[in-house]
């Protein structure tokens, strides 16, 4: 049950991002996995799933940004 969770709020994260960046889907996860933000989805899913939905797409902005992205 756990890993079904975690797979359904990894979508719903890459739908809001493609949502607020403008991208489709596909392009929002292929930027996410590029510049780490899904790694730091998976590593902090314990605080990030409990946290309003902007948040954790600001959170995924910085990291992304970090990690040499460019999407503000």
């Amino acid at each position: 049950m756990a890993a079904k969770s975690m797979i359904h709020y990894f979508v719903l994260c890459v739908d809001e991002f493609a949502r607020q960046k403008s991208l489709s889907p596909r392009e929002a996860f292929q930027y996410l996995y590029e510049h780490r933000g899904m790694s730091h989805l998976l590593e902090f899913y314990d605080v990030e799933h409990t946290l309003p939905m902007d948040d954790t797409i600001s959170a995924l902005t910085a990291v992304c940004r970090n990690n040499g992205g460019t999407l503000e």
